[in-house]
């Protein structure tokens, strides 16, 4: 794995491109290599994360410091932070992809043409992906493990609050390259906090096929603009839990709360409740329990006139991704107005029925346009690795080409294999 101190890079661009060319060769190489070869590397990488977890809080603990005296948001400190578990759960997740098959060479039915050919589809890697991501170190781990083993080389660019805590992650990946026999430069780190870098990154079509960003809106909302290669994304999780009527109030309970205060950073929490109108005396027992956790309640006139601790909400709540200890909540005459609601306001990411109705189960599920649709589950499931992916390297509300938590079969594509026998066409 190619490393270089971001005191020597001065020119960004020239970095990039330099990085560029080393991932295109290195592709070249990496899309045909041995399942083995890859699963060994992965493994390697899962000990020495492992063996070096005391080096990996340290690191962590310096980009903490920093920034806490930046001020940043308590969302980002979240997301920054290594905690022993989170550091057992990367070696984890490298361990579940490496144990996974191999989509790389994998063939559909092969479907046999009137005109003799043997039709077949065989899946195959992108190419060089290129990720831009914001606190999360963990995603260090994460991309390099499903960009290997979906056979794909892969630039890494995280945000400067990270550096350290990246650069010791890294560390441990270029372990398990060498262990597994492949390129170093499968995997770089780009090694420069400067700006410019991102930009020339977004723009590097001759090197780079497919830019993942993770972080916050506004930086998926600058990729998505300036980038001049494919962008797999999705701006925000505004994630909706609806009780429909007849719910099973433990049930509800249990699944509104979980969704909203599993964690508060990540995109999957809930941000908005939606309650149906014959269900609102769950609303007293379910605010006691969420106040004492010490969350801020916004509702609307309804909910107000039951919790009337509750600040009112405005449509900017029906429209915002908290990331914290705030949770709107709306009553709604039914089933077609909580859908009309998400809509409205959501953001195609995940959302949730609780409702012992299995006709109005399969409604919300057909009609609910999200990357992922829960029934009687928290939305905080809504996770690569409790999906059985290992881990993600992020999570698309996009259409095409892949949708919801990516892993390595989301980072292939596919080619047609025709067969024939000295076949012609009249």
């Amino acid at each position: 794995m190619n490393q270089q101190s971001h005191t020597t890079v001065t020119d960004p661009v020239a970095h990039i491109h330099e990085l560029g060319q080393r991932a295109r060769a290195s592709s070249a190489v990496l899309s045909i290599a041995d399942t083995d070869a890859k699963n060994k590397a992965l493994l390697a990488m899962a000990d020495a994360i492992d063996v070096q977890k005391d080096a990996l809080i340290t690191a962590n603990k310096i980009d903490m410091n920093a920034a806490n005296e930046r001020q940043i948001s308590a969302a980002m400190l979240d997301r920054l932070e290594l905690t022993p578990a989170r550091i057992d759960s990367m070696s984890a997740g490298l361990r579940a992809i490496a144990a996974q098959s191999d989509p790389v060479g994998a063939l559909s039915a092969t479907e046999l043409r009137p005109s003799g050919l043997e039709i077949a589809r065989m899946r195959v890697p992108l190419g060089v992906i290129g990720v831009i991501y914001e606190s999360r170190p963990n995603v260090t781990a994460d991309a390099a493990a499903i960009c290997l083993k979906s056979g794909n080389s892969v630039i890494l660019r995280g945000g400067s609050e990270a550096f350290n805590s990246n650069q010791a992650i890294a560390e441990c990946v270029r372990i398990g390259l060498e262990a597994g026999g492949l390129p170093a430069d499968c995997v770089q780190l780009v090694a420069t906090t400067n700006r410019d870098a991102v930009g020339a990154l977004l723009t590097a079509r001759d090197w780079v096929d497919v830019i993942i960003p993770r972080g916050g809106k506004s930086l998926v909302a600058r990729v998505s603009e300036d980038a001049r290669v494919p962008v797999i994304k999705h701006l925000d999780g505004i994630c909706h839990v609806y009780i429909d009527s007849g719910a099973d109030r433990n049930k509800a309970l249990d699944v509104a709360f979980n969704s909203k205060t599993y964690r508060y950073g990540i995109c999957g929490s809930m941000e908005t409740l939606l309650v149906a109108e014959s269900e609102t005396d769950i609303l007293i027992e379910l605010a006691l329990r969420l106040e004492a956790h010490g969350v801020e309640l916004r509702g609307c006139e309804q909910t107000r006139k039951l919790l009337p601790n509750a600040v009112a909400a405005s449509v900017d709540d029906w429209q915002t991704e908290y990331l914290g200890p705030i949770l709107s909540i709306r009553v709604v005459a039914g089933l077609d107005e909580a859908m009309q609601h998400i809509a409205q306001y959501g953001s195609h990411h995940t959302d949730a029925i609780v409702t012992e109705n299995m006709r109005r189960a399969r409604q919300f599920v057909r009609q609910v346009d999200s990357s992922s649709v829960m029934v009687n589950a928290a939305t905080c499931f809504a996770d690569g690795a409790e999906y059985g992916l290992g881990a993600e390297i992020g999570i698309s509300t996009d259409k095409l080409h892949v949708r919801g938590p990516v892993g390595a079969l989301g980072l292939t594509t596919e080619k047609y294999v025709v067969t024939g026998d000295g076949t012609i066409r009249p």
